[in-house]
């Protein structure tokens, strides 16, 4: 079932968001708009700041962005030069029929009332058309201090099940193709406790709680040898993409 409350919860922390999530690897966008041209229309659902609306319009296509947390959207259109960001969901979007030769999903997808929303997508496409969801994962095979870190911040939405998320898209889209790509950022400490302050289970906690993981992210910081007088950090993410087309 879907947790309304943790999907919502970003729009309060929409600045920090917009300032400490990581971007999408421009190869791994490319490889899920594969075959479209650059007059291609793109939605990104679930929007959220325009991180990944970003990366689409960096590679040259029109994108329209959909989201429906206003904070979220507010943010967008601040920070996103030409764009004014839509009110709407994956189960209701306000656009015609076949109007998208693509809608991209970054980092959201889990979050949809599958049903409905694969319903809706398949309207809002045209025949052909592709449906891509995306996620960063962190990849916690490349430092001992990343799993611990999922441990003590909560992190349990690192990595979703995808294979049971992306069992398929229903019976208006054709099989599933997945394709990986490693992608890298860095991050001051300050940076890195900024980010952890954007994570549904840090927002929708107690004050207690809250303080309760900063204290021990702090303690990390300040005693793991890998990360101890560090100015820089490294985090290491798997991007995941799935990419199907409309049938």
């Amino acid at each position: 079932m879907v947790d309304h409350t943790r999907a919502l919860s970003f729009g309060a922390a929409a600045n920090d968001y917009d300032r400490f999530r990581p971007s999408y690897p421009e190869e791994a966008v490319r490889w899920a708009l594969d075959g479209l041209d650059d007059s291609a229309r793109v939605v990104d659902l679930a929007a959220g700041t325009g991180i990944l609306t970003r990366v689409v319009r960096t590679i040259g296509h029109q994108v329209l962005p959909v989201e429906p947390d206003p904070g979220m959207r507010a943010q967008l259109d601040s920070t996103t030069p030409d764009l004014t960001a839509q009110a709407g969901s994956a189960e209701s979007m306000p656009l015609p029929d076949g109007s998208a030769d693509a809608v991209l999903v970054g980092q959201a997808y889990h979050w949809f009332d599958k049903e409905p929303a694969h319903a809706e997508i398949a309207r809002v496409l045209r025949s052909g058309g592709t449906f891509a969801p995306i996620w960063n994962i962190r990849d916690e095979r490349a430092a001992s201090w990343m799993l611990e870190l999922t441990r003590i911040a909560d992190l349990r939405d690192n990595a979703p099940d995808l294979r049971r998320q992306v069992a398929g898209f229903g019976p208006a889209f054709g099989p599933v193709e997945v394709a990986q790509f490693v992608h890298r950022t860095l991050l001051t400490p300050d940076e890195l406790l900024g980010m952890l302050h954007t994570r549904s289970y840090w927002l929708t906690a107690s004050s207690q709680g809250r303080a309760e993981v900063d204290r021990n992210v702090l303690d990390l910081l300040a005693r793991h040898p890998d990360l101890a007088g560090r100015e820089t950090i490294e985090m290491a993410y798997r991007t995941v993409v799935y990419r199907a087309r409309r049938r």
